[in-house]
């Protein structure tokens, strides 16, 4: 999981109430720093004017950022706002926080300077959340950190190469990605790898330097047998990919596993994703890189957990289900802790090292970076993985949705998704939206409606609408 740098912008006027404000400014620094550590670059004070401003930046510009967090500490103009796009064009953050007080003087006017900021960032085309509330107020807190999580993937995407090792399997277009397009649409590019090369060369390897792969999967595995001949094979190819892309700045990988694997190394490629993506290098089967790519945004907005990718391949009406599922790959921290991630072979292919166990039950979040020839959109569903017994050899969870489990399914199959869908335990449902609407593709959210309390909390801070 990337970390994240924050570069914190208050501004205020001094004809408005500095005494309040300056307690404000300080609270606010105070948390981020609480939470953020030195991942957060401010000025000493509230910056009120635009002299004071430029200074500041001026000592800052050649800083890397992910996101620039301006509060409205009082009223000010648009002029701080388009100063700061002169040097900076990361997404923004406009934060207003409350009046201090009802009755007589108008005393700080945030909320005005909130929102004429967030007119200038509009008319800029720039990318921008709003967020109203003080630096004590839980909900506040918690809507900066989802939102500043959001940024910082923008951030990550801006930067990311997805190392594609082999072409996608006969017939699987969906794998494939327009480079330019995608490079416009998310910041990603791409860096192929030759998947034949890779078999001819990691098997002469010398065993000191695949050894420790078969040590770290031993770590997790339950019945790993070390001297298995796939298993050796196992650990040779992924120390060569290791070593192959260790200098490339590989974000994550989409790999061509079948049937090369089977018929050219003789062994199955689920356990080298498996153990990849335990480790944080997501890794997709069937070089499916917007796969790659739904993995990678899950794991960081979730905090670093590993996701999983499967098929969507049965639906229980009686429990209002469905089962996602794949042939062996699946990160060892998924299974459930009853079993325990245990070793076996491909379900189809009959051949080692793949994984064989179902998932953990909890909460969970479904999504698909998806493409059509209109463009990109994103699909999120909420869901809960159930504690049940393992639905299908290989890998697989059986997940109860929040929506009638036909009618999605109907919806889903006449939207034309593609047939892999990523999985990460916990909620990032509202990140996810709010990452479509900072990129500006569409999103379909299928969800139970929220209630008052949660909905008015949710439109308050101005993510959008639900689907």
């Amino acid at each position: 999981m990337t970390q994240t740098t924050i570069l914190y912008v208050p501004i205020g006027r001094l004809t408005f109430d500095m005494e309040i404000a300056e307690t404000y400014y300080r609270e606010s620094l105070d948390w981020l720093t609480k939470v953020y550590g030195d991942g957060v670059i401010a000025p000493k004070q509230i910056l009120t004017s635009p002299e004071y401003l430029k200074d500041f930046l001026e000592s800052v510009k050649d800083q890397e950022i992910d996101t620039i967090l301006y509060q409205s500490v009082t009223f000010a103009d648009g002029e701080f706002m388009v100063q700061i796009l002169d040097y900076f064009r990361e997404p923004v953050i406009v934060w207003s926080v409350r009046e201090p007080s009802v009755g007589g003087r108008l005393r700080l006017n945030s909320l005005t300077g909130g929102n004429s900021t967030s007119n200038v960032l509009r008319n800029h085309n720039h990318p921008f959340a709003f967020v109203l509330g003080n630096p004590d107020e839980e909900a506040l807190q918690t809507r900066l950190v989802k939102e500043i999580n959001v940024m910082k993937v923008i951030k990550a995407l801006s930067k990311m190469k997805i190392g594609v090792v082999g072409d996608y399997p006969p017939g699987f277009f969906f794998s494939d990605a327009n480079e330019p397009e995608l490079k416009k649409a998310l910041g990603v590019s791409l860096q192929k790898f030759d998947l034949q090369r890779a078999f001819d060369e990691c098997v002469h390897l010398p065993e000191e330097e695949w050894t420790p792969e078969i040590d770290r999967a031993e770590q997790q595995v339950i019945g790993l047998n070390r001297k298995d001949e796939t298993v050796k094979k196992f650990a040779q190819f992924s120390t060569y990919i290791k070593k192959q892309i260790e200098h490339e700045e590989i974000s994550a990988l989409a790999m061509r596993c079948w049937p090369d694997f089977f018929n050219e190394l003789g062994a199955a490629p689920c356990s080298t994703l498996s153990q990849f993506t335990e480790d944080g290098l997501v890794t997709s089967c069937e070089s499916d890189i917007h796969g790659s790519i739904s993995m990678f945004i899950l794991r960081e907005l979730s905090g670093g957990k590993a996701p999983y990718l499967g098929d969507l391949v049965h639906v229980n009406e009686d429990s209002n289900s469905v089962v996602f599922w794949h042939c062996g790959a699946g990160a060892y921290s998924l299974a459930n802790p009853a079993t325990g991630a245990t070793a076996g072979v491909h379900p189809n292919r009959k051949i080692g090292f793949a994984l064989d166990f179902g998932l953990k039950a909890g909460e969970v979040t479904i999504f698909r970076v998806s493409h059509t020839p209109e463009g990109y959109r994103l699909l999120v569903l909420r869901g809960e993985a159930l504690d049940v017994e393992q639905p299908f050899s290989g890998t697989s969870v059986e997940v109860a949705l929040q929506t009638d489990v036909t009618e999605t399914l109907y919806e889903m199959m006449h939207a034309g998704y593609e047939p892999h869908f990523a999985l990460v335990y916990g909620d990032v449902a509202d990140e996810l939206i709010e990452l479509g609407r900072m990129l500006r593709i569409e999103t379909k959210l299928y969800a139970a409606p929220r209630t008052r309390e949660k909905r008015a909390s949710y439109l308050l801070t101005g993510v959008g609408s639900e689907n």
